[in-house]
């Protein structure tokens, strides 16, 4: 199969497809590893909301909120992994339905590390204002701004694509990726340039609050390891998502040195790029939050006796 950008005929795509016993495979580990994951996070979702004590905290808000994010985008991604599959080809507006949550909570990954960085910079360098300026309020009204730019950033291409395509188009059947449905020159413009808008801010903000927490911990001759360990996390998984902006490039530079692995490298490129970084998430908390790991290993705990006991 084919999971490169670009404009891409259906015949074309078929011809990438593996054989039957390698589809499966290849499909059995994709829901494996889903399944797997969105467990792990739906045991930490379940955590937060048994306990007020995360819920009061705008660092464990923003988390759920990422693994909240997570869950979705897998759920999304896997099901059109499974569809072009299965069907190989599917209608423009069905395309639109699975593509959309998609694309949104792809673009709200590196945002949300972004203010997760900032929220971390302020508890180190500001930690007597930190209540004061990062308050349960404050982070709802984050996470709304969050999905707002997403939705700035990939709604237009909804109105061109409308505005744009003829109908029989939309009635059309394609093989389901962003670049086959918004084929439009400016929809492919206005893409490149909210990729490098984002990934400049992002990457602006993580840089910024590493080396801030770094030479005022040496300031204050403070151990701030750790908040700088996260935010280097939040650097890798924010890396891992890069790999979104660059895969159109990354992929036909693969297909040039491997042209007869065609399959092998977007299956390898697809778990790298969307299962990949949402496992990451669970690390970064799960196992490296002393608070937080105390609690999911007591739901966890729980939840094994209880399957034991039955």
């Amino acid at each position: 199969m084919n999971f490169t950008s670009g404009d891409r005929n259906v015949t074309k795509a078929v011809n990438y497809r593996d054989t039957f016993v390698m589809a499966v495979g290849k499909n059995v580990i994709v829901v494996v590893l889903s399944i797997t994951i969105n467990y792990i996070n739906a045991s930490m979702v379940h955590t937060f909301n048994s306990h007020h004590i995360f819920k009061l905290n705008p660092r464990y808000i923003l988390f759920i909120h990422l693994v909240l994010n997570d869950m979705i985008q897998l759920i999304t991604s896997i099901t059109l992994f499974i569809f072009t599959y299965t069907f190989h080809t599917i209608y423009v507006s069905a395309c639109c339905l699975l593509i959309l949550p998609a694309i949104f909570t792809t673009q709200n990954t590196p945002l949300n590390l972004a203010f997760m960085a900032a929220e971390c910079y302020i508890a180190v360098c500001f930690p007597l204002r930190h209540t004061y300026i990062c308050t349960v309020k404050r982070t709802y009204v984050v996470i709304g701004l969050i999905w707002t730019m997403s939705s700035l950033s990939v709604l237009p291409d909804v109105f061109i694509l409308v505005a744009t395509e003829p109908l029989e188009f939309l009635q059309s059947r394609v093989f389901c990726n962003r670049d086959s449905v918004f084929r439009s020159t400016y929809s492919l413009k206005k893409r490149d340039a909210s990729h490098i808008f984002f990934l400049v801010v992002v990457w602006i903000t993580l840089f910024y609050t590493y080396f801030r927490i770094l030479f005022v911990a040496k300031a204050a001759n403070t151990d701030a390891k750790k908040a700088r360990n996260t935010i280097l996390l939040h650097g890798f998984q924010v890396l891992l998502c890069m790999i979104t902006y660059v895969q159109p490039m990354l992929t036909e530079f693969l297909k040039y040195l491997f042209p007869r692995g065609v399959a092998s490298i977007n299956f390898v490129i697809y778990i790298i790029n969307q299962i990949v970084p949402r496992f990451v998430s669970p690390i970064v908390y799960g196992l490296r939050d002393n608070t937080f790991k105390k609690h999911f290993k007591q739901h966890l705990l729980c939840t094994i006796n209880k399957n034991n006991n039955r």
